[in-house]
């Protein structure tokens, strides 16, 4: 464990790319208490194009996050005055932005649990910087693609399987006309899951698509994001046991053939 020193007057913003910028396109956050990586890391990134900005503890982590200038935050679990995962649950109470999660290696219990607060993806340390850069633009490539409806030229589409309805323009899901809050992570894995509808869907598909990434040996991600997505339909009457694990392989959706309208 790291050592902790909560006197130090760490909470401010500290700019060490991009100072003075507000555009967030190319532009992330990194907060971890660890200076030695962090201007490592910042270092590589900005070999890669991007503008980083670095916060060393949890208040200023939380302040600068909640800023809407940085196109995506790359958080430590452990910061002095609260942890990462505190910092996530308070900034999912008023951000999507993507978050990108560095855990200890061997904690599977901090990437789970990282994932079910509202992580996009994990990352656990020690790593290698060019994993990390693959990382985060996987996460971005997802998240921009979905903002622009690139998967989705037709945005007047609505997809619907039983009483479930997703909305590809809106980007919303709805149940028995109810709305059911999901991240972009989940939409992406239910409508993979509604588009097949009545086959099994691998765990390999479910990574590829809705995470940008190959499935490595050992990933609980998309077994997290599907169980979250398995709460919250829960509640919705007529998807008990909706979807259902396959033993080895992945998901079935039982519901039948999806159905397409235009609204």
């Amino acid at each position: 464990m790291k050592g902790r020193n909560t006197s130090r007057n760490n909470s401010s913003l500290q700019p060490v790319a991009g100072k003075g910028t507000i555009n967030p396109v190319n532009r992330l956050l990194i907060v971890d208490d660890d200076r030695a990586l962090v201007n490592l890391l910042t270092r590589f990134l900005e070999g890669e194009g991007f503008k980083v900005d670095a916060a060393y503890d949890h208040p200023g982590g939380l302040q600068a996050a909640s800023l809407g200038e940085h196109e995506m935050v790359i958080l430590d679990v452990m910061l002095p005055g609260g942890s990462g995962f505190e910092l996530l649950k308070s900034l999912r109470r008023q951000s999507a932005v993507p978050v990108l999660l560095l855990t200890a290696r061997g904690e599977a219990v901090d990437r789970i649990l990282g994932l079910e607060i509202g992580a996009d993806d994990y990352l656990a340390k020690p790593f290698d910087p060019r994993e990390l850069v693959a990382r985060v633009r996987a996460v971005l490539r997802r998240t921009r693609e979905s903002a622009a409806g690139v998967t989705h030229p037709d945005h007047d589409e609505v997809l619907m399987v039983g009483d479930i309805s997703m909305h590809m323009g809106t980007r919303t899901v709805t149940c028995s006309g109810h709305a059911v809050d999901v991240t972009s992570v989940e939409f992406n894995v239910l409508e993979l899951l509604l588009r097949h509808a009545g086959t099994v869907v691998t765990r390999e598909q479910i990574a590829e698509v809705a995470l940008g990434r190959p499935l490595n040996a050992f990933d609980r991600s998309v077994d997290v994001h599907v169980s979250r997505l398995r709460k919250k339909l829960g509640g919705c009457p007529g998807t008990d046991d909706l979807i259902r694990p396959i033993r080895g392989i992945g998901y079935f959706l039982s519901a039948g053939t999806p159905e397409k309208s235009r609204v």
